[in-house]
């Protein structure tokens, strides 16, 4: 049996932390954007920073597996 549990972790974060598609932090012209669809490397680097961080508590400290089969 394998752990799904990154992978799916992985991808449902990429999507929400995607810097343009739901928010944009910081923005071009304000701290905190919605759906701009456009960005910066300020918010590549912060939104990188993010989804390490969110990521690494999910799997890491709270320990979350998804198996299947």
């Amino acid at each position: 049996m394998a752990d799904w549990a990154p992978v799916v972790v992985g991808v449902v974060l990429f999507v929400l932390l995607s810097p343009g598609l739901l928010f944009t932090f910081p923005g071009s012209t304000k701290h905190l954007e919605f759906g701009s669809l456009r960005t910066n490397g300020k918010a590549i680097a912060v939104h990188s920073v993010l989804f390490f961080a969110i990521f690494t508590i999910l799997i890491l400290a709270l320990g979350i597996h998804i198996y299947a089969g």
